[in-house]
Order: structure tokens, then sequence, then C-alpha cells
């Protein structure tokens, strides 16, 4: 069970420990597709493939383990450089430097004082971006789902965005997500814990009549803008 004051507290160890269980999965499922699904376009990401989100998301986990972070590191120019310098990479390359990144970054992020949060939590949409491109069972969900709930909860906290009460199908109490409520009460989400994750990250909803969301626009829940 996910407490509903689960952002309260800032656990150093959870980014990390999310990486490593969608690294236990994700990376043998890859290494066992062939070339060509790598080709294959995202919802998540329209303009890339499935190689160039992992190309972007092995490059974002080996700036933090390096701790590179020069102006601009995680901007739309940087993303795109970092796509193209791996572009002649051996896609087992890819795979062996996003694995690396998948084990060593929980270290660098957990020193981070929150700062870094976010990265784990968008590494692992990114491997539900790719899990859905390539018809896999379990986009935004799996294993770590109750770290990367707990994840996003506090990362909306952290942002200050916008008040959010869950009722989650699997959870017996709301998951609160965002900041303080003030003039304007919490929304209020009931459905999947998969579709919330969506919402949260502006992924496309397959099925936009299997939850409820009062309180708020769709818009207004992406976190990533």
């Amino acid at each position: 069970m996910i407490p509903g004051d689960a952002h309260d507290v800032r656990d150093p160890e959870l980014p990390g420990l999310l990486l490593r269980t969608e690294r236990d999965t994700l990376i043998p499922l890859l290494r066992a597709r062939p070339e060509a699904d790598f080709a294959l376009p995202t919802a998540g990401c329209p303009a890339w493939t499935v190689r160039e989100v992992l190309a972007h998301c092995a490059a974002v986990l080996d700036r933090v383990v390096a701790s590179r972070f020069e102006p601009g590191v995680f901007g739309p120019e940087a993303n795109d450089r970092d796509i193209a310098e791996r572009a002649d990479w051996p896609t087992a390359r890819v795979l062996d430097e996003l694995e690396h990144g998948m084990t060593e970054a929980g270290a660098a992020i957990a020193r981070s004082d929150g700062a870094l949060d976010g990265a784990a939590l968008g590494e692992w949409v990114h491997a539900g971006d790719v899990r859905e491109a390539l018809g896999e069972p379990g986009a935004y969900e799996g294993p770590g789902l109750p770290h990367a709930l707990t994840l996003l909860a506090r990362v909306s906290r952290e942002r200050d965005h916008l008040p959010l009460h869950a009722d989650l199908d699997h959870l017996d109490d709301p998951l609160r997500l965002g900041g303080i409520p003030g003039d304007r009460p919490p929304a209020r989400y009931i459905g999947d814990a998969a579709t919330l994750v969506r919402l949260y990250a502006g992924r496309p909803v397959p099925d936009a009549g299997g939850y409820e969301l009062v309180g708020a626009e769709e818009r207004e829940l992406n976190l990533f803008g």
C-alpha cells in the first residue's frame, strides 16, 4: 500500500530503487527484440523512435552518474545532440550504457537532495513509452509502479503542482499529489494508476472514458510540460 502522505518525507534511495527495478525487466526484454523494433515510432515522444528514446535515456543517466550538468544539459538542443552522438552506435552499446546508468545513477540522485528525483521518474515513464511502442504489456505499470507513484507524489509536491486526490483502483486510501491546497480545493481522480501516470506525463490516454477527473483539466496535470 502507498500511504496518502507518501510525498511528505523524501526517501533518497527510492529513485535508485525505481531505476534498478525497471532495469531488471526492461533490459532483458530489449536485448531479446529484433533490430527492426528499435526503429518503431513512440506515441509518448512522437518525434523519436524507440532507439532514440533509449539513447536519450542512456545519455541522461550517463550525465547524472558523471555529474556533468552544463547549462541547458536537459533542454531540447542537448537532447537532440545526445541522440545524434549515438546514432552510429550499435544498439547493443546503447543498451549497455542504459543498463549501466540504471544501475549506477541511484547513488548520485540520492545525494542530490531531491533535485534529480524527477530524472528517475522521467526514465521510468520513457520505459513505458518503449513498452507501449513494442506492444508489450505493462506500459506505465509493472513492478516499479508503487515506487513510481510514491516518487510522483513527492515530485508533484516539490514543484507545488495542482493539488489532487487520486482514488486508485488498487489502493485503499487516496494518493495525495501536488502542493498544499489553497483557495482552490484539490481536484479528484478516480481510475487506474497507469492512466494517472499517462496524464501526469502528458501521454495519450487510450480509453478516455475509463477514468473520472473532477476539478481540473487534463492539461493541468502534465508535470513535465
